[in-house]
Formats: C-alpha cells, sequence, structure tokens
C-alpha cells in the first residue's frame, strides 16, 4: 500500500504519523500554505484518504479539492465537523475511532467534577504558596452521593454513570430515547433533568438540535449549587451564559474539557475560581491515543483491501 496517498491535516500523535508513514504514501498538510496550495500541486491528485481529528472541517470545498478522495479516517469519536451527506453523496467513506476511549473520558469527566467540588487545583496553589502556614484551607463540597445527570447516556455517559454509582451517587438521564433496561430515571427534557439534578453532565453527539443544549434556562435550573461538566462538544454550551452564570453566582461550578472555539478560550473564564478547565484532553492517554491510532490505520488498510471498514460512520 506504500504507493497509496494519504494527507493527514495536522500533527496529532506522533505514533500514528510515523505508522501512516510506514504504510502509505504520506502528505503532511502543515508542510503546505493551505489546502488549496496542496490541492494545486502534483500530489493533490493522488490522494486517496484523508486523516482529520475534531479540529478539522470537512466541507463540498474540501472534498471537491481531492479528486480522487475515497475515504475519511478520523482520529476522534466525534465526526460533527465532517459533512456526513456530501461524503455520502460523493461516495467516500467516513471511519471514526469510537470504543477505545470510552473509559478515558468517562474517568476525565468524573475527575473533573471531583476537582471543580473539592476545589483540587486551588488546593495545589494554596500548598504551593504557603498559604497553608496561615490557615487552614476552607471546607469543600463532597462529591459521594451527589444526584448526577447525564445528558446522552451512550457508551461514554454509560461508562460515566457505572463510575459515578460507586461514589454512592443518583444517576439519571436525557436522551434522545428512554433506555429502560439502565434502570436510570429518565427525564424527557434536558431542564427537567437539570432540576433534578445537582452535577450535570454533558455526554452527548453534538448535532444541530444538541448545539447550545445548555441554555440560559438549564443553567438556571441547575441552580446556585449546581456543577456543569462538559466532556462532550464546546458548542453544547452557550458559553457567554455559562460565564454569566458563573461569575454571578447562579451556578455552583463547572468542569470543562471542551470549548466553543477551540483552540480560543473566553478570557473571562480565567479569572473565575468556581470552574476548572482542561484542553480537550479527555481521551488522551498514551494508551488509548496508540489505540485509536491502531484504530485508523486498520480501517484505512481494511479499505484499500476491499474489506469492510472496522468502525463505520458511513
Amino acid at each position: 500500500m506504500e504507493s497509496i496517498g494519504i494527507l493527514m491535516t495536522k500533527p496529532m500523535y506522533s505514533y500514528l504519523e510515523q505508522e501512516l508513514a510506514n504504510r502509505f504514501t504520506l502528505f503532511r498538510l502543515w508542510n503546505y500554505p493551505s489546502l488549496r496550495a496542496f490541492s494545486e500541486s502534483p500530489h493533490g491528485a493522488s490522494v486517496r484518504a484523508l486523516v482529520v481529528n475534531t479540529g478539522f472541517t470537512v466541507d463540498a470545498a474540501v472534498i471537491n479539492s481531492l479528486p480522487k478522495l475515497e475515504i475519511i479516517a478520523t482520529y476522534s469519536v466525534g465526526f460533527d465537523k465532517i459533512d456526513i451527506q456530501e461524503c455520502r453523496q460523493s461516495g467516500i467513506r467516513v471511519a471514526n475511532t469510537p470504543d477505545v476511549l470510552t473509559d478515558d473520558v468517562a474517568d476525565h469527566a468524573v475527575g473533573l467534577a471531583l476537582a471543580v467540588l473539592r476545589r483540587i487545583t486551588q488546593c495545589d496553589g494554596y500548598v504551593r504558596s504557603g498559604l497553608w502556614k496561615r490557615a487552614d484551607f476552607p471546607l469543600t463540597t463532597k462529591f459521594s452521593g451527589k444526584a448526577i445527570g447525564i445528558v446522552g447516556l451512550g457508551r461514554i455517559g454509560s461508562a460515566i454513570a457505572k463510575r459515578v454509582e460507586a461514589f454512592g451517587c443518583k444517576v439519571s438521564y436525557h436522551s434522545r430515547s428512554e433506555k429502560p433496561e439502565t434502570g436510570y430515571k429518565y427525564y424527557p427534557n434536558i431542564l427537567a433533568l437539570a432540576s433534578n439534578s445537582e452535577i450535570l453532565v454533558i455526554s452527548c453527539s453534538l448535532t444541530k438540535e444538541t448545539c447550545h443544549i445548555v441554555n440560559r434556562q438549564v443553567i438556571d435550573a441547575l441552580g446556585l449549587k449546581g456543577v456543569l461538566i462538559n466532556i462532550g462538544r464546546g458548542p453544547h454550551v452557550d458559553e457567554a451564559e455559562l460565564v454569566a452564570a458563573l461569575a454571578e453566582g447562579r451556578l455552583g461550578g463547572a468542569g470543562l474539557d471542551v470549548f466553543e472555539n477551540e483552540p480560543e478560550v473566553r478570557e473571562e473564564l480565567f479569572g473565575l475560581e468556581n470552574l476548572v478547565v482542561t484542553p480537550h484532553i479527555g481521551s488522551d492517554t498514551v494508551e488509548t491515543s496508540t489505540k485509536m491510532a491502531d484504530l485508523v490505520i486498520s480501517n484505512l488498510e481494511a479499505h484499500f483491501l476491499g474489506k469492510p471498514l472496522l468502525t463505520p460512520v458511513i
């Protein structure tokens, strides 16, 4: 398969890049001024596969600029920035990397909740600054036993539920359809879920319907002592409303691994002590990154060998 042209849009994980280079003819988009410059180069017409992640938008213009494109493999579980309808009409396959990152993202969601309630980052700074010598750190808030509402009870949402049950938490959820087999309480809308939750975790897919699913009404329903955790996608939350609620004390706290305009983050967030932020690293462990890379490569190899994709989107 060494002659098959693969275009990688940005550096993602060195292992993935090296393995692609070992197996295919790899082109690195970041070595060109733009996608247009690459497509107009002698290599543009030789690319049969595109490797992307959540930071790259694949629309009709991108697809049309690569006339031999057959498959898009995203190094992520999310594919909200890929125009699936356009891919379907153009006969382009799409594969993602589900399942392998479930545990890490679920772990991270619980870690964010603990960090917010127990003020772990502030405690770290308190010790490092020497303030502990002057006075004890103020009391924090217990995590165990809290009412946890989960928006999106898919793979990751279910894994989060399993983890928080071990803390004695009461789990309820909102999703597109009820899942009676889980035994968790179902709410038909997010507003009702937020009203009955102390911690609201966003773990659903990003669609037109779920963009800004967390708005002022939902934030106010969660309330003064409520905590919002977002490990889904940044646009799930109306960030301007979240900033205002945190600053005004209408929301108890938040933990965010994702943002509306990554990697740009609103500066207003940085001054908030009731907030913990991480740079979209929910799945970024060595173990999971390697499994994701292997799955990207396996999907590409399956496609070019005429075999079924391991994890097809379409």
